[in-house]
């Protein structure tokens, strides 16, 4: 187990790694609470299934055409983020339903979010884990274009 003096040391040894790791966390935990601020959240597979089951939402495939030959979820629109300002007049007949944004690994939903919110869509949330975690939760994916 490190010790309080072992740590003080080693960020005495190691400046730029102790640098490294502060902005590392803070990054990640200004990521956490980005979205709550900016008005959506984050949702696992699972809590995405019921949005959709139960409250009709929208699944937003912001992948890129490349990456989607793994499939897509049953019923998405597929607009790649890439694309997503020009395409927003596109997506004004969801705007009453809750969106779920879904990437390939959650990383880039956020973006599309700030783009969907800025443009008077409310009810947003990011898939945590993405395409990939919709896929390691053993939900289907569907090879019909969306």
């Amino acid at each position: 187990m490190m010790t309080m003096d072992r740590l003080v040391e080693f960020a005495g040894n190691h400046p730029e790694l102790f640098v490294a790791l502060g902005v590392v966390l803070a990054l990640l935990g200004w990521s956490a609470v980005r979205g709550r601020l900016q008005g959506w959240k984050a949702v696992g597979p699972l809590e995405a299934t019921q949005l959709i089951n139960h409250q009709d939402a929208l699944v937003l495939d912001i992948r890129e055409p490349n990456e989607v030959g793994e499939g897509y979820i049953l019923n998405s629109v597929h607009v790649p983020l890439g694309q997503l300002k020009d395409n927003v007049q596109r997506l004004i007949k969801y705007k009453g339903k809750p969106v779920v944004v879904a990437c390939r690994s959650g990383s880039r939903s956020y973006v599309a979010c700030a783009t969907l919110s800025k443009n008077g869509f409310g009810d947003l949330y990011s898939l945590r884990g993405g395409v990939v975690a919709w896929q390691g939760a053993n939900l289907p994916l569907t090879k019909k274009k969306p």
